[in-house]
C-alpha cells in the first residue's frame, strides 16, 4: 500500500464495508469514488481501480475506492447492481468525513458499476459528476443483436473459420443451432439479464437508465471502447433512442473512445489513458 493510503472499515445497514482512500491528508474540494462493478472487487480488473486512484491522488485527487455489501472483504450477501445505493451513500460519507474540505464527488463506474452510479447520482446532491464506461444496459433481445452483427458477420470474414470447414471439423448442427438462438433473442422482447429480481415497472434496462441520466443535472463523461460487445449494445440503444441522442448531444456530457480497448482496458496504455481523460476531466469540471 502507498504510503499516501489509508483502509478504513465504515458501517452500511449495520453491515461492515471495507475501503481505501488514496490521497489521505491533504484538503481538497472535489474527489472521485469508485464504484466497483460485479463480481470483483475493490483493486479491479488488471488492477485498474488502484493504479487510477493512485494517479488521481499523485495528481491531487483524492480517491476512495470500496466494496459495497457482499463483495470483496465486505460484510452482506451479494447484491445486484441496482441494489447498492445505500452503500454508495454510506462510502460518500464516510469519504467526506476523512477528506477536509471536500465538497462534491465524482462517481466513476465501468460496466454495471456505472449504471449503478448513474441509479443513484441524482439521489445525492454531493454528486456533481459522473464517469460512466462501457455502461451497462443489456437486455437479452440488445445481446443478441449485438452478437448476430458483430460476432457472426465478423466470423464470415476470418480465416480460421473457412480452414476449418475445408478441414471438415466445422459443427453446422451447433453453428446453426446457435445462430437461431440469438435470432429468437433478436426478436424477443428485451429483460435486463443481470437483474436478480424484476424490476417494480414494464420499462427496459436502458429506459430506466435514460430516465436516471435525464434526472441527474451533473456532468458526466462517457468512455467507451471500440473492441466490446457491451460498449456496442450501448452504442446500439443510443442510435435507437430519440431521447438517449438528444441526452448525449448536450453540452454536459463529454465523450472519449478508445477504439482498440477491450472492455476492461487490459493494456497498459489503455488505462493510463482512461486515467489520464479522467484526471483533466475532473480537474476542468
Amino acid at each position: 500500500m502507498s504510503k499516501n493510503e489509508q483502509a478504513f472499515e465504515f458501517e452500511c445497514a449495520g453491515e461492515l464495508l471495507v475501503g481505501i482512500l488514496s490521497g489521505t491528508g491533504h484538503p481538497a474540494g472535489r474527489g472521485v469514488l469508485i464504484v466497483v462493478g460485479g463480481p470483483q472487487y475493490r483493486v479491479g480488473s488488471h488492477r485498474q481501480f488502484t493504479l487510477l486512484a493512485r494517479h488521481l491522488a499523485e495528481h491531487g485527487v483524492p480517491t476512495f475506492r470500496f466494496d459495497y455489501r457482499g463483495m470483496g472483504d465486505s460484510e452482506g450477501e451479494v447484491r445486484t447492481f441496482e441494489s447498492v445505493g445505500a452503500d454508495i451513500r454510506c462510502a460518500i460519507d464516510r469519504f467526506f468525513d476523512n477528506v477536509p474540505g471536500l465538497k462534491d464527488v465524482v462517481l466513476w463506474g465501468l460496466c454495471d458499476a456505472a449504471s449503478a452510479a448513474l441509479f443513484y447520482a441524482h439521489q445525492d446532491a454531493r454528486v456533481s459528476a459522473l464517469v460512466l464506461l462501457n455502461p451497462w444496459v443489456r437486455t437479452e433481445q440488445g445481446a443478441a443483436r449485438v452478437h448476430l452483427r458483430h460476432y457472426y458477420l465478423q466470423r464470415l470474414f476470418q480465416t480460421g473459420l473457412w480452414q476449418k470447414v475445408a478441414r471438415g471439423e466445422f459443427n453446422f448442427r451447433e453453428a446453426a443451432a446457435a445462430l437461431g438462438k440469438s435470432v429468437v433473442g433478436a426478436m424477443g422482447r428485451g429483460v435486463p439479464s443481470r437483474a436478480v429480481e424484476k424490476p417494480p415497472t414494464d420499462e427496459t434496462l436502458p429506459d430506466r437508465m435514460e430516465d436516471a441520466l435525464r434526472r441527474f443535472q451533473g456532468r458526466v463523461v462517457l468512455i467507451l471502447s471500440g473492441n466490446d460487445h457491451t460498449a456496442q449494445e450501448f452504442k446500439d440503444v443510443v442510435a435507437k433512442s430519440s431521447r438517449w441522442r438528444r441526452l448525449l448531444a448536450g453540452d454536459r456530457v463529454t465523450r472519449y473512445d478508445l477504439p482498440e480497448a477491450n472492455h476492461t482496458f487490459a493494456r497498459r496504455d489503455w488505462r493510463d489513458q482512461v486515467a489520464r481523460w479522467t484526471e483533466a476531466w475532473v480537474k476542468n469540471l
